[in-house]
């Protein structure tokens, strides 16, 4: 089983029962997206308290799956449990970076760097690089994955393009392995 299904079973398990089943059958039969959509539902519905971390863990499966933006606003909705986790979903504070500065300008050049993710133990932030359509619009897809110091002035280090969870687990590891 690979960390995400690993993940995907273990966020099931807030669930009820037969709910947990859908969302795991979802992962089987390759319908993430449905049960994306299952799992939001089912812990705004049963009113599950989660963590932040778990909300920003779910952030990340969504933004895998294409459904970040569909299901960020249900996402922030879901009750908190009042734990102290490190990790806060900063999704639609509103605030972005114009242009990327720092050691990886070269492949962040004219990508608006926008606010996903933070620790709150360390302050460093997991952003998502987006291209500014014609139109003006940020593109759909991240095309990098970026973690930054808290003053968001420079790249600590650049993840490629489909690499959410990889980008996810590096901040995780970062923080816990500070001292």
């Amino acid at each position: 089983m690979t960390d995400d299904a690993a993940i995907w079973n273990w966020l099931a398990t807030l669930l009820p029962e037969a709910e947990a089943q859908q969302v795991k059958d979802c992962w089987d039969i390759g319908e993430q997206e449905a049960g994306l959509g299952l799992l939001v539902s089912g812990i705004l519905g049963h009113r599950v308290p989660i963590s932040e971390t778990v909300r920003a863990q779910i952030s990340v499966i969504a933004e895998t799956w294409g459904e970040r933006e569909t299901l960020t606003p249900r996402i922030l909705q879901c009750r908190d449990d009042g734990t102290s986790g490190h990790l806060k979903l900063i999704e639609g504070d509103g605030s972005i970076i114009p242009e990327a500065i720092g050691g990886a300008e070269h492949d962040l050049a004219s990508l608006v760097l926008v606010p996903w993710i933070a620790c709150t133990r360390c302050g460093q932030v997991l952003m998502r690089a987006h291209a500014r359509e014609s139109w003006g619009d940020l593109s759909y897809l991240a095309r990098h994955y970026v973690i930054t110091p808290p003053n968001r002035a420079t790249v600590l280090r650049l993840f490629p393009a489909a690499s959410a969870s990889a980008a996810f687990a590096a901040r995780q590891r970062t923080c816990s392995e500070a001292p």
